[in-house]
């Protein structure tokens, strides 16, 4: 019924705004974040929220900042427990309640709901938009009475408000009180006639009492003002089909599919009508796109049959039969029907099949209670089946703004879960000398064996963690084999028994090679080069991580390309398998139990190889080696989603996107 996620935004920074911060910087950061909540930047503001939390884990305001930025990208369970923690660092604050109340109201927890609005209103019992919920809350609880008290409430304060006789008008209807609903709308439509739902709304009551006059009256005066609601020219549409005004019905059925093409019972009706004035191609049409969107639909399954069946198109119409009679069994004159086609294509035995199937299921049709001798599944009449149920859809629809999916350039920006997101994993953390940055992802990309290599000087740059590789320029793979021509001259230089002193100087040579190698994507060299810089230095431990890492790629490249050298798995998993990778991140791990990355790129692998548990087991090794590991909550959310542990996978998913994956979001709307 009420919407409110548009303005819950602005209405709770309202509630924040007296708060006494004891150092600047927060101050600063907090700002910086609610500024960019007000303006949609939902993933960043939630990024700045974690910083304050960091400092100030106390404070619970920004918990409640960080819920609202959640609630705009769906994911309600995460809001839900920064909610609670707020609550838990300030019982004392009316605006946790509510926004908690509406969380707990879109996971349809409708009785927590309802006690956290009955909180809400012990500290603000004049609250209008509480009341609001509460009363919604109710309703859904099909506790129609106390609703209604809240209403009348409100009512007695602003009794011309037109959206509150329009909320009580909801509330009457789904009570089946039709006479009080249609005197609420018509006080809705008394004190703001210049608002089409108003009308829409009496003119779905009066459509329900048979009133069709006045409904036409009220769905014209809608369309007159604006109405885009397509439900308003179906409705429209419906009545002048009655009064057999067939151009004005096509008309609006236009409008209707126009407004919302992905409405099957807009294709029906005008498929419907179609077919009545004869017109049975472009009816086919309108059964086949309103089928494409609700496949499951018998009504429309039968009238596409029947069209069929006029246009001669005999295995269509058996198709379509025969999908009636495996969900209807007892439906007799799908039996009939189909006889009737195969007949028509010469199948005698067949046709002779079914008609006895038929005869039998009529003959003995005492013994089946669910027998249906009724052709008319679909009146020949256009079709409104619940409504209610519209009304509900179109309510709900009047109270938001539509959003249009790419409002924003930049990605991160606005209602991400709309944008759609592949179900990958996020892939393996590489060290090279190009990576892109992200500023959004909270991973700690760093280990101080990495830092002190850098420091040493002895690789001609800087190596950076990351899961995003940059592709070279052809300038920059010139240069590459430069280099490697310039490190194997030194590397030819070298004698030919090392001394120990000489050694680390000359692993560090492999392995800058190595990497070289592997920037050009030849793999093989740099597993080599890795290897005899290892044999040098056994205790190594990049050398080993980088091994493993473009092992992994070797595979990689060598499954792509198995079916081309007529190479079998087997081969390929013993001269590079992941038992051999597994083995140099075990190594990395029993000599640096704190490097986060070889448990993390470890789990890829054992998810690749469907050892799940182990692979779960491993991400959060990683994580706790660093609590805030993006990747490692995405893929274990992830695994957890794969093996049905659905709850405990939107929960690390919503981690992942608190820490910056915001694709997270995306998959959390659909993985509920």
């Amino acid at each position: 019924m009420i919407k409110i996620s548009r303005y819950i935004v602005c209405l709770l920074l309202a509630f924040c705004t007296n708060a006494a911060w004891a150092q600047l910087n927060t101050d600063r950061i907090t700002a910086i974040g609610r500024n960019a909540l007000y303006f949609e930047d939902y993933v960043l503001s939630i990024q700045y929220f974690n910083q304050v939390i960091k400092i100030k884990p106390y404070l619970a305001e920004p918990y409640l900042y960080r819920a609202i930025a959640k609630i705009q990208l769906s994911d309600y369970n995460g809001a839900e427990r920064d909610c609670s923690k707020a609550i838990e660092n300030n019982p004392f604050m009316p605006g946790a309640y509510y926004t908690r109340g509406f969380v707990y109201r879109q996971l349809s927890q409708f009785d927590k709901a309802e006690a956290d609005f009955n909180q809400a209103l012990q500290f603000a019992p004049e609250n209008k938009t509480y009341t609001l919920l509460r009363a919604d809350v109710r309703a859904q609880q099909k506790n129609y009475t106390q609703a209604l008290e809240d209403i009348d409430f409100l009512l007695k304060k602003e009794p011309k408000n037109a959206t509150l006789n329009f909320e009580k008008g909801i509330i009457s209807l789904a009570a089946s009180d039709t006479t009080a609903a249609l005197e609420s709308f018509t006080l809705a439509t008394k004190y703001d006639s210049q608002n089409s739902a108003n009308w829409s709304a009496r003119g779905h009551v009066n459509l329900l009492l048979g009133n069709d006059n006045d409904a036409l009256l009220d769905f014209t005066q809608a369309i007159n003002l604006g109405s885009h609601w397509a439900g308003d020219f179906v409705n429209r549409g419906i009545i002048f089909y009655r009064r057999h005004n067939y151009r004005g019905a096509l008309a609006d059925y236009d409008k209707a599919i126009e407004y919302d093409k992905r409405n099957p019972q807009c294709y029906y009706n005008r498929g419907l009508l179609r077919h009545e004035l004869g017109d049975l191609n472009r009816a086919l049409d309108d059964f086949n796109q309103a089928l494409e969107l609700d496949p499951s639909n018998t009504e429309i399954h039968y009238q596409r049959g029947l069209t069929n069946l006029q246009l001669r198109q005999w295995n269509d119409a058996i198709d379509d039969f025969e999908a009636l009679i495996n969900r209807y069994p007892y439906f007799l004159p799908s039996y009939y029907l189909a006889a009737q086609a195969h007949n028509a294509l010469g199948h005698d035995k067949e046709a002779y099949r079914l008609q006895a199937k038929a005869n039998e299921l009529e003959k003995n049709k005492d013994k089946y209670t669910n027998i249906n001798t009724d052709e008319q599944i679909a009146k020949s009449g256009p079709q409104k089946k619940d409504l209610k149920k519209e009304f509900s859809q179109r309510a709900a629809q009047n109270q938001s703004e539509v959003e249009e999916e790419h409002r924003y350039s930049n990605e991160s920006r606005g209602a991400v879960q709309t944008k759609y997101t592949d179900v990958v994993n996020e892939p393996a953390i590489q060290l090279t000398y190009y990576s892109q940055n992200n500023n959004l992802r909270q991973t700690n990309y760093y280990h101080y064996l990495v830092a002190q290599l850098n420091k040493s000087g002895t690789l001609p740059a800087p190596l950076h963690f990351t899961t995003q590789e940059v592709p070279l320029t052809a300038e920059l793979v010139s240069k590459h084999f430069q280099d490697i021509d310039r490190l194997s001259y030194d590397i030819d230089g070298l004698p030919t028994v090392i001394s120990d002193q000489q050694k680390p100087k000359a692993a560090a040579l492999y392995l800058s090679r190595a990497i070289e190698f592997a920037l050009v994507q030849d793999y093989t060299s740099a597993v080599d080069d890795c290897t005899r810089a290892i044999t040098l230095q056994p205790d190594f431990i990049v050398a080993f991580f980088l091994r493993a890492n473009w092992r992994q790629k070797q595979l990689e490249y060598q499954r792509l390309n198995a079916d081309d050298t007529n190479t079998d798995n087997a081969t390929l998993e013993s001269k590079y398998g992941s038992s051999m990778i597994l083995r140099d991140y075990d190594y990395v791990i029993k000599l640096a139990p704190d490097f986060s990355f070889a448990y993390y790129n470890k789990a890829n692998i054992l998810g690749l190889g469907h050892d799940y548990k182990a692979a779960i087991d491993c991400y959060t090794l990683a994580i706790e080696q660093d609590e805030d590991f993006a990747e490692a909550y995405f893929n274990r959310g992830l695994t957890y989603v794969f093996i049905g542990e659905t709850e405990k996978g939107t929960a690390d998913l919503s981690k992942a996107g608190e820490l910056g994956i915001y694709q997270a979001y995306n998959l959390i709307t659909r993985f509920k």
